[in-house]
């Protein structure tokens, strides 16, 4: 773990329900999803993540618009996808899209590069799922050769060759921070360390310190190339209440909507509140008071050895007022326990 820990938020733009109870409309939760990365600048969050989806129950299909409506009312925060889902898009117009909001942002964009645990994106832009890892390996390729800066010269079998191409615009200072997102396959744990890329763990369900055996291996392998120690970090879900009882009443009833709703495209049976309470006590769910929540974000820490963390603070339908009450108390309690903690 690196000296100074980051503690950031993800969202996906999930479609929430307004005081009547029905969906809010997608142009509002986008407006909405821009006010809580303004409150999380304001109580000090390091990082706010916009997945990407092309379903009817997220928002969100264009990360890098609503981040850049972002940066221009924030000034501190860093601004980057929770997932791009790189397969199914363009590595150039990835690499344009980012490198613009960091212009716009002076210098705080962010990518976290990924293959998504949806494929929506795949038929809807034309790509053929036969070719997933294909798509993923090659495209990842293309990029990592773009974030040097150079004139790029590259050939693979799912785009024309590039011979002495410049990008643009180009990196004002430095280069663009481009994270590998990894949901548990080692092959891309070592595809990682082999571009040198940072790593974020998308540990969604489970005891944690049951990734730690793919810590090590990045590490190994970061050695075997003889190349310098990364970052990495963890995205997993959470909700911060004022106290346990009542964060977990809160969140309960949108949180099992939204599992049972994926849950059924993907042939899981209904989640019972007796799963939902086990992965809160010892699984990968961070749901309860300030305390309890940076206690538990503490441990995860320590135990993978994380320099950053990032809570999906959205669920579902669960209401605008109570995602902007998280955030606040994750900035204003959460994060500073997390850090005496970790003192």
């Amino acid at each position: 773990m690196t000296a100074k820990l980051e503690l950031g938020l993800d969202t996906f733009g999930d479609v929430t329900a307004g005081a009547d109870g029905k969906p809010v409309p997608h142009a509002e939760v986008i407006r909405q999803v821009v006010a809580q990365g303004v409150l999380a600048d304001e109580v000090g969050i390091d990082f706010i993540g916009l997945g990407e989806h092309h379903r009817g129950d997220f928002a969100i299909s264009a990360p890098e618009v609503a981040l850049a409506a972002i940066a221009a009312r924030t000034q501190r925060i860093r601004l980057g996808s929770a997932v791009t889902v790189l397969s199914s898009d363009d590595p150039i117009r990835v690499f344009q899209r980012f490198s613009t909001l960091d212009a716009v942002s002076n210098g705080r964009a962010e990518v976290i590069l990924g293959r998504g645990s949806f494929t929506e994106s795949f038929p809807l832009f034309g790509f053929d799922l036969s070719q997933y890892e294909t798509l993923f390996s090659e495209k990842l390729d293309l990029f990592a050769h773009l974030l040097t800066g150079d004139p790029v010269t590259w050939e693979g079998s799912t785009r024309p060759p590039l011979k002495d191409q410049r990008v643009f615009p180009t990196i004002e200072t430095g280069r663009l921070k481009t994270w590998i997102g990894v949901g548990g396959s080692p092959e891309s744990v070592v595809r990682a360390a082999r571009y040198h890329l940072p790593l974020m763990l998308a540990i969604i369900g489970g005891e944690p310190g049951r990734f730690r055996p793919y810590v090590d291996l990045y590490h190994r392998a970061l050695g075997q190339f003889e190349l310098a120690e990364q970052p990495i970090g963890v995205h997993s879900p959470g909700y911060v209440g004022e106290t346990d009882a009542r964060a977990r009443e809160e969140f309960y009833a949108d949180y099992k909507r939204m599992r049972d709703q994926i849950g059924s495209e993907r042939g899981w049976p209904p989640m019972q509140r007796a799963e939902f309470d086990r992965e809160i006590e010892q699984g990968s769910l961070y749901v309860g008071g300030p305390e309890t929540v940076a206690r538990k974000i503490a441990a995860t820490v320590k135990t993978l050895g994380a320099s950053r963390f990032q809570l999906k603070y959205s669920a579902g339908p669960l209401p605008h007022d109570r995602l902007m009450n998280g955030i606040r108390l994750y900035g204003e309690k959460v994060a500073p326990m997390v850090r005496d903690m970790l003192a």
